[in-house]
């Protein structure tokens, strides 16, 4: 019985994280003209919202993470984190100043104290050579959550308003949570024995080369601001909602479909690699942005983009947790997690100043040398082998 739990585990969090991303991309392409237009704030606030929102995602999974390996508990921190998003979905429905959407933004990302603690349980049930391919599966469930999500909202933006739609997107997380109570059980067998004694900043305990691998990911996360400005980029090129809801399809199922094959890719060959094909896809990206202005090119940026998500999110998850000790793996995660999304925060404030007071174009400039610095340091990163 106990032989079958790791794979139910993963599985029950697959399914929750196909219902969290259903959510949240039926609002997806909407959210920054929501921001903009239905709201009214200028696009530097959705530069900071969208920052904001990530540097506290980070921040609640080093909380979590910490007290996760502290209380030796995972399920707790787990449930709630796919709850909150159920409150911020109701809360956007009825927002109507931007100080609401500060709220509703601090709920929905706080939600994200459920992902160390996750990541933790996946890294302890799985063995290395397999680790790559869990977190894949993982990944390629929420992306198959956000094609189902995107197809709906292509449909539902012709009959519902945008609060309506919000309201709409809270109901698939309330279920995931209720998945997450329902069916996993805390473990003894694969609890923590010692966490780290610091919770926001445990850098000290980064090994050197947990060190350098943390410097790469800031610098790809400064390239990698946040997706609005992609939809507003095409929006300003006079793309139509529909259209737009139609190229992010493209994004998302790209990232769908070559999730999984990267962490196999990944398990076979090593991260490090698949990590640097990641990275200059990103340039590759933002290249395309800065010279072409067709439906054909724009579509085939997403493409890439998609495959930009494929390559790296599941991967970065996977080198840390290989990076990181067992006895401290939810505290350490957490702490990474956290610099990380710390680092959101100014990468999208830069990309909306970028774009208010020099042009579009300006912030896919400045992603396309950052993202070429990352793909030459990750090669300096040794991988480990437990």
């Amino acid at each position: 019985m106990e032989q079958n739990k790791p794979r139910k585990d993963i599985i029950i969090f697959g399914i929750a994280s196909f219902l969290n991303d259903l959510g949240h991309y039926l609002v997806a392409t909407i959210w920054p003209i929501f921001v903009t237009q239905t709201i009214g704030a200028p696009i530097i606030f959705l530069g900071f919202l969208d920052g904001f929102g990530s540097a506290l995602e980070s921040i609640s999974q080093a909380v979590s993470g910490f007290f996760s390996d502290k209380i030796k508990k995972r399920k707790i921190f787990i449930s709630i984190g796919y709850f909150f998003p159920f409150l911020s979905g109701l809360l956007y429905s009825v927002a109507s100043t931007s100080w609401q959407l500060i709220l509703g933004r601090s709920i929905d990302r706080s939600g994200k104290m459920r992902d160390a603690p996750r990541d933790a349980i996946i890294a302890d049930e799985t063995e290395h050579n397999h680790r790559a391919t869990a977190f894949g599966f993982l990944r390629s469930t929420d992306r198959a959550g956000a094609l189902v999500g995107l197809i709906l909202s292509a449909f539902l933006i012709l009959f519902l308003s945008d609060r309506q739609l919000f309201f709409l997107s809270a109901l698939p997380a309330l279920f995931g949570s209720l998945l997450i109570i329902l069916f996993i059980q805390e473990s003894k067998k694969y609890r923590p024995v010692e966490p780290t004694k610091k919770i926001l900043f445990p850098f000290s305990d980064f090994n050197p080369n947990l060190k350098l691998f943390t410097l790469t990911s800031i610098i790809f996360t400064l390239a990698s601001f946040s997706e609005s400005f992609y939809i507003l980029a095409a929006r300003k090129q006079g793309f139509s909602l529909t259209l737009i809801t139609l190229l992010y399809f493209g994004f998302v199922f790209f990232s769908f479909i070559s999730a999984l094959p990267f962490g196999r890719l990944a398990d076979r060959i090593g991260r490090r690699f698949v990590l640097a094909i990641g990275y200059f896809a990103l340039t590759i990206v933002n290249i395309m942005f800065v010279l072409f202005r067709s439906v054909f090119f724009i579509a085939f940026a997403f493409i890439i983009y998609g495959l930009v998500y494929g390559a790296t999110r599941g991967n970065i998850k996977t080198f840390i947790s290989d990076l990181a000790p067992a006895k401290t793996r939810a505290s350490l995660i957490g702490a990474f997690e956290m610099i990380i999304g710390l680092t959101a925060l100014p990468a999208s404030l830069i990309a909306g100043l970028l774009w208010q007071n020099l042009n579009f174009k300006a912030p896919f400039l400045f992603s396309i040398g950052l993202s070429l610095i990352a793909t030459a340091l990750i090669f300096f990163v040794k991988e480990s082998t437990d």
